[in-house]
């Protein structure tokens, strides 16, 4: 995990310049997550960033944008030449809807610039660094001004620019990892941004790949199948509501009662007492996830 190190306790969490001058972490050759976001503009160089699990191979001029907790590293790179920005996000407090802007530009981490895409980040990255070395008066304001529009400007590249799709194989690979999680059985139940965050991609990609190879979203997949696990031993033993729901992920009783009451229509004493049990046997909808992905 890097943090943004600050050269002084009350310097800004805010830093622009070259993978030169930013030191060699800025193009790690090992996995990593950052606290930070990061901004980057590939303008020269070989070899391949590889980010959530998808590998973009280096085709200048790139921008990329990681979101703190997002894995990447590099692979070969060779003649590596542009700049990097780091922030935090405290560093976005006169703009706070630009968080949003950059998770969902995490979710697309890699767009392959036009000429005059280029030169638009060229000229914004250039201001934003020489501001930054100025050090001048008033410096943070125009600092954060600059930012908040490159920001901007790159949702925008975003929109108009052809991004690189989650590579076919890494986007089955993520999905075929969800199911094996989601497959573990008793008391390995979780959110979809803590399986996410295991498998080491955002929520925004997960929700793609699982998408993309089942016609479903994450959320509904681990919905379902805690819902027919539930059945199953509700039908199939004599454990009490109360263990069934610490079974099935649910600390709270009461919570797990509404959840199967909205998933089923019934109750689980309803259902453990007449409910149809032949469903958790017949229900296509209750296949288990790992049957609903397809292998990569």
């Amino acid at each position: 995990m890097h943090r943004l190190e600050l050269p002084a306790p009350n310097a800004l969490p805010f830093a622009v310049g070259t993978f030169e001058a930013v030191g060699p972490l800025s193009r790690a050759s090992f996995p990593h997550r950052h606290t930070f976001h990061e901004i980057v503009h590939v303008t020269h160089g070989t070899g391949t960033h590889v980010v959530d699990l998808a590998r973009w191979e280096l085709r200048p001029p790139h921008l990329g944008v990681l979101t703190p907790g997002q894995v990447h590293h590099w692979e070969n790179a060779r003649d590596l030449d542009g700049f990097v920005v780091l922030f935090t996000d405290d560093f976005l407090l006169d703009h706070p809807a630009d968080r949003d802007l950059l998770r969902r530009l995490g979710e697309r981490p890699w767009l392959t610039l036009d000429a005059s895409g280029d030169a638009g980040v060229t000229r914004l990255i250039a201001e934003l660094e020489d501001e930054y070395r100025s050090a001048a008066e008033g410096s943070e304001s125009v600092l954060r001004a600059l930012l908040h529009v490159l920001v901007v400007r790159a949702s925008r590249l975003a929109e108009t620019t052809v991004a690189s799709a989650a590579p076919p194989a890494r986007a089955g690979a993520v999905a075929v990892e969800f199911a094996r999680l989601t497959g573990r059985g008793e008391r390995e139940w979780a959110s979809v941004h803590d399986y996410a965050r295991r498998i080491g991609v955002t929520p925004g990609y997960l929700t793609e790949a699982v998408k993309a190879a089942t016609g479903r979203t994450p959320s509904q997949l681990v919905r379902e199948a805690r819902t027919h696990e539930a059945k199953r031993l509700l039908a199939r033993t004599e454990l009490t509501v109360r263990q069934v729901a610490d079974r099935v992920g649910f600390a709270d009783p009461a919570y797990f009662c509404r959840f199967f009451r909205r998933e089923t229509g019934l109750s689980p004493g309803d259902f453990r007492r007449g409910g149809d049990v032949r469903e958790i046997h017949h229900d296509r909808r209750n296949q288990s996830i790992a049957g609903a992905v397809p292998p990569p």
